[in-house]
């Protein structure tokens, strides 16, 4: 009897965990709420920039900022970023100033319902806020294709391969990247059925065989929330010309700014993908 009890308590566990993960999901991947009262911007550490409001399709408002190349040398390119799944666009100056020392132009928005955003999050949300980077990238700034970089950070690599793969940036950079949620949430979750419950799929992996310009996979062997393998397949499946470069530390601390080195080889694929 106590044997029979315990499994239902078991099964209903199961069960309960089971209906969160499938109708909660979207709290469990979008986490707009961690430290959004955090406002520093590119004048905090001595850069130009102008403040964005960017319009979707769907009639949402998007908060942004362009922050141009050095005055003292054309912008070789582009940068449009695209963060992770915590946070806003004030937690990510260094990058900021890792591209402006690289000689390119930047443009990075909070997706909707993060930041000073307007709207809810979700996965064709972050898709249409993408296409509205994109067109102001080549409309409003006048930047051609070949010349934009599509960086996605974390979560933000399924967006921008998503966007890659209907548009032909000049490059595409994954840095610690997932390949699908559905793959995610198998490693943190791997009793469950989490193929069967995700409505969320940012599938960067099914993607990158139609991706055709050059692709840099950035990952950490000790990433302690994206497996390193996530970056290696993400490599395997990305067509040539691609790179890889390999950080050290966990997820939230191995940045790529985070050592000269690292920068260097970013800077080298840079020189080869873009004309």
């Amino acid at each position: 009897m106590m044997l029979w009890s315990a499994l239902q308590i078991i099964l209903l566990v199961y069960l309960g965990l089971t209906v969160l993960i499938y109708f909660r999901q979207s709290s469990l991947v979008f986490l707009p709420e961690i430290d959004r009262e955090f406002r520093a911007s590119p004048a905090d550490i001595g850069l130009a920039f102008t403040p964005l409001d960017l319009p979707t399709a769907d009639g949402e408002t998007l908060d942004g900022w362009f922050v141009p190349a050095a005055t003292n040398r054309t912008a070789r390119g582009l940068v449009i970023f695209f963060h992770g799944n915590a946070g806003n666009i004030a937690h990510r100056l260094d990058y900021l100033r890792m591209f402006h020392d690289l000689g390119l132009a930047t443009l990075i928005l909070d997706y909707r319902g993060y930041g000073r955003s307007s709207g809810t999050a979700s996965e064709d949300g972050t898709y249409r806020d993408a296409e509205a980077a994109w067109r102001h990238a080549t409309q409003a700034l006048g930047f051609s294709p070949g010349r934009i970089i599509l960086f996605g950070e974390s979560l933000g690599g399924g967006v921008a391969t998503q966007l890659a793969a209907g548009s032909r940036p000049g490059a595409l950079i994954l840095a610690s990247t997932f390949t699908s949620v559905p793959d995610m949430g198998s490693d943190l979750y791997p009793l469950l059925p989490i193929r069967l419950l995700a409505r969320i799929r940012y599938d960067s992996l099914a993607l990158l065989a139609q991706i055709a310009c050059p692709v840099l996979v950035i990952h950490s062997r000790d990433d302690d929330i994206i497996a390193f393998a996530h970056g290696q397949r993400l490599f395997e499946a990305a067509r040539q010309p691609k790179r890889f470069i390999e950080l050290a530390g966990g997820h939230n601390e191995g940045f790529v700014f985070g050592r000269a080195d690292w920068v260097r080889q970013l800077d080298l694929f840079l020189q080869q993908a873009l004309p």
